[in-house]
C-alpha cells in the first residue's frame, strides 16, 4: 500500500484530499490528512464578526465534515518534517511514512514580531485574522464611541489583501449607522504606496477612501508600538496616534517548517512558483498560504493551485509528464 500524506486540513489541504480521493484506488493509495484540530473556519467569516454580519457559530464547523471517506483524519500536532526520510513526525500520533507529500500549513499573524505590539493585545489593539481576536474586537467596536481608530498593515505579505480596506470600509458603514461618523476618525497606515498593490486598483480605492473620509498615509514602515502614548511609530521616525488599532502584524508560516530546516527564516517554503515543488523533491507539493511564491495568501489562489497539483501528481504517478503551471491568478 502507497501512502499520499497531507500536512494541513484546512482549505487547500482539504481540497487535495477529496480530490485524490476520488481518483487514487483506494487498495492501493492510503490517504492521511493531518491537522492539530478538528476545527474548521471559514476565514473570510472573520471580516464581518465585528460588524454581526456573521456570528461566529456561523464559521465554525468540524474539519472532518469536509472530508471524503476513505481518508484517514489524524488529529495532533505536527513536530518535524523530514524530506530525506520522506516521514513527517506528530506530537502524540508517530511518525508517519510517505511516498507522496502535500503540504498546506498556512500562515499567521505574529504581533509579538512588532517591539510593543503584544502587550497591548486585547486592549487598545485588535485584529480580525483569529477566531477569538475577531469577537473581542466585534466587543470593542459596541464600546466605542468616538475617536481615532487606526487599521495598520505591518508588512506585506498577509493573508487577503484587500481585507484591510474592506475593514476601513465596513467600519464607515458601522460607524454611520451608529450614528456617530461624525465622531469617528478613520485612518490606514499602510507600507504600501498606496492604498492596495495595482496602480488601477489603488486609483479607484484611493477616491473611495476620500469620500468616505478614510486617511491613508502611505510608506508607513512600523517599528514600534507605544501602548501608554496610544502611539505607533515608523522606522522612519513618522508617528500615527490611535484611540483603537486594529493590526494586521507580520505573518509568518508555521514554526515547524522552520524548525525542520526547509523553510526560509518567516517560515514560508521556497518552491518553484509554477511546480510549487521546492527543488530536487519531485515527490513533494506544496500549495496555499505557506509557500514563497508571489501571490495573494487566500482561498482562491489555492483552488487554482489545487487544480494544478491535481494533474501533476496523478501524472507523477501515472510515470507522465507532468505540464500543469500554476500562473498564480485567483479568478
Amino acid at each position: 500500500m502507497k501512502k499520499l500524506v497531507i500536512l494541513g486540513a484546512g482549505c487547500a489541504g482539504t481540497m487535495m484530499a477529496n480530490k485524490l480521493r476520488r481518483d487514487l484506488d483506494a487498495n492501493e493509495w492510503n490517504i492521511t490528512i493531518i491537522d492539530k484540530d478538528n476545527v474548521h473556519y471559514y476565514q473570510p467569516g472573520f471580516l464581518f464578526v465585528p460588524f454581526d454580519i456573521n456570528t461566529p457559530q456561523e464559521i465554525k464547523k468540524s474539519r472532518s465534515e469536509f472530508l471524503q471517506s476513505g481518508i484517514n483524519f489524524v488529529i495532533s500536532e505536527l513536530v518535524n518534517v523530514d524530506w530525506d526520510k520522506q516521514e513527517v513526525t506528530t506530537a502524540t500520533k508517530g511518525k508517519f511514512k510517505y511516498d507522496i507529500l502535500v503540504m498546506s500549513t498556512g500562515c499567521d499573524q505574529r504581533p509579538e514580531e512588532v517591539e510593543g505590539m503584544k502587550d497591548g493585545w486585547g486592549k487598545d489593539i485588535h485584529s480580525f485574522y483569529g477566531y477569538d481576536d475577531c469577537q473581542n474586537l466585534r466587543k470593542a467596536l459596541k464600546g466605542f464611541n468616538g475617536g481615532k481608530l487606526v487599521i495598520n498593515i505591518a508588512e506585506m505579505p498577509i493573508k487577503c489583501p484587500v481585507a484591510p480596506l474592506e475593514f476601513a470600509f465596513l467600519a464607515d458603514w458601522h460607524f454611520q449607522e451608529r450614528g456617530i461618523r461624525d465622531k469617528v476618525e478613520i485612518e490606514l497606515a499602510t507600507p504600501l504606496a498606496g492604498a492596495f498593490t495595482k496602480p488601477v486598483a489603488t486609483k479607484v480605492l484611493t477616491s473611495a477612501c476620500e469620500e468616505k473620509g478614510i486617511k491613508i498615509t502611505p510608506n508607513f514602515s512600523i517599528g514600534s508600538v507605544d501602548n501608554e502614548k496610544k502611539v505607533i511609530a515608523a522606522y522612519d521616525g513618522t508617528e500615527v496616534n490611535y484611540d483603537m488599532l486594529v493590526a494586521i502584524p507580520p505573518n509568518f508560516g508555521s514554526q515547524v517548517m522552520i524548525d525542520s530546516g526547509i523553510s526560509d527564516p518567516m517560515g514560508y517554503i521556497p518552491v518553484d512558483k509554477q511546480t510549487l515543488q521546492p527543488e530536487g523533491r519531485e515527490n513533494v507539493w506544496v500549495i496555499g498560504d505557506g509557500t514563497n511564491v508571489p501571490t495573494s495568501k487566500a482561498g482562491a489562489v489555492a483552488h487554482f493551485q489545487a487544480d494544478v497539483l491535481h494533474e501533476n501528481i496523478l501524472a507523477y504517478i501515472d510515470g507522465s509528464e507532468q505540464h500543469a503551471l500554476s500562473d498564480g491568478h485567483a479568478l
